[in-house]
């Protein structure tokens, strides 16, 4: 199963994007397009597009939550 969470397919943000895939314990695969950086957020990991600021901030918009356990992996792609 492959889902795509992010924003509206755009050639031109997907190809300055990086994107990741998340592979979860059930063995499906999900990307997340339209994030460049993730973090945990107590039980879940969470995904952000900053727009280009150094860190993940207050206006960071979140993409994607997985919970924490049922990720096996996180692999970045980049555009």
């Amino acid at each position: 199963m492959l889902i795509t969470c992010g924003p509206p397919d755009t050639p031109q943000y997907q190809l300055s994007t990086p994107s990741f895939e998340v592979r979860l314990r059930d063995r499906s695969v999900e990307m997340v397009t339209g994030a460049d950086a993730y973090q945990q957020e107590q039980s879940m990991t969470t995904f952000f597009r900053t727009s280009g600021q150094r860190g993940i901030d207050c206006w960071a918009t979140r993409i994607a939550s997985f919970r924490t356990e049922e990720i096996l992996a996180v692999r970045r792609l980049e555009p």
